[in-house]
């Protein structure tokens, strides 16, 4: 997972959010290959080349990247099924062509990018999109629903309906995400599918990531001493406990840790 954490950590900057999604993925396919899925998406990219046959407008590029993918691929998003994890994974998501709004986007980003055109992901609160931005030609566009063109004020409508939340329309919403912004996003998305499983061995895992990206999440902190708890380490889960109490002093559920946290102890001090 080094293209992954070297993203995370901010050590590299350079365009590799495919390997880097395909490594998250490990995380369900340990011995994944992501050799022949990186060859998927660079014969993606020729196909819609040739689509284009010439044609360099930006409108142009959206509607033949929209009728290729959506429509004689098929993409689509996986309504049924939207919580299982491997609508986060890369691979299934090529195989299966069907996934969560930010998986789809990367296929989507990633194939722009072979092929240089201004796409960029839009980390909507509760959902994800893509943009084409150029001089002359700018569309929003979700991937989840078959390409469909959004204007600003659909975008934050879109926000308000998916979250529940009364929103105001904050441009800041509409910034592009970076590729550690939308790992992130990735990430946050598994963990919260592998919590809700129990699959908590794979949970642990995220969270390993999500606190490389940011080792004074104290949330994370807690979540990750909770799944300790669950697999019976005492000692780690003690350990992240403390960490969360060091990082969110006032936290509201303080005296519930620190009472978890005495009887950490009080265990801990029964085996010596």
């Amino acid at each position: 997972m080094q293209r992954l954490l070297d993203l995370l950590t901010g050590r590299s900057e350079e365009p590799g959010l495919d390997r880097a999604a395909l490594e998250l993925a490990g995380i369900e396919y340990p011995n994944l290959d992501i050799e022949p899925f990186i060859g998927i998406l660079d014969s993606y990219a020729v196909e819609l080349s040739e689509r284009l046959a010439g044609r360099s407008g930006g409108s142009d590029y959206v509607d033949a990247a929209n009728r290729y993918l959506f429509g004689e691929l098929g993409f689509a998003g996986n309504t049924a099924h939207y919580y299982d994890p491997r609508n986060s994974c890369l691979n299934d998501v090529l195989t299966a062509r069907t996934g969560i709004p930010i998986a789809l986007a990367a296929v989507y980003l990633e194939i722009a990018r072979r092929l240089v055109r201004p796409v960029y992901g839009i980390g909507l609160p509760g959902h994800f999109l893509v943009q084409y931005r150029d001089a002359d030609f700018a569309a929003f566009i979700d991937v989840f629903q078959g390409g469909r063109l959004l204007t600003a004020a659909e975008c934050f409508d879109l926000a308000r309906q998916s979250t529940g939340v009364p929103l105001s329309d904050d441009s800041r919403m509409l910034a592009p995400a970076s590729q550690r912004q939308i790992l992130t996003r990735m990430i946050q998305n598994l963990r919260g599918v592998y919590l809700h499983r129990r699959a908590y061995g794979k949970a642990l895992q995220t969270l390993n990531l999500l606190l490389a990206a940011d080792p004074r999440a104290a949330d994370e902190y807690k979540l990750r001493g909770m799944v300790h708890l669950q697999m019976r380490n005492p000692a780690a889960a003690r350990g992240d406990l403390e960490a969360y109490l060091r990082l969110a002093p006032e936290a509201p559920d303080r005296a519930e840790i620190e009472q978890r946290l005495r009887g950490l102890r009080s265990y801990q001090a029964g085996l010596n």
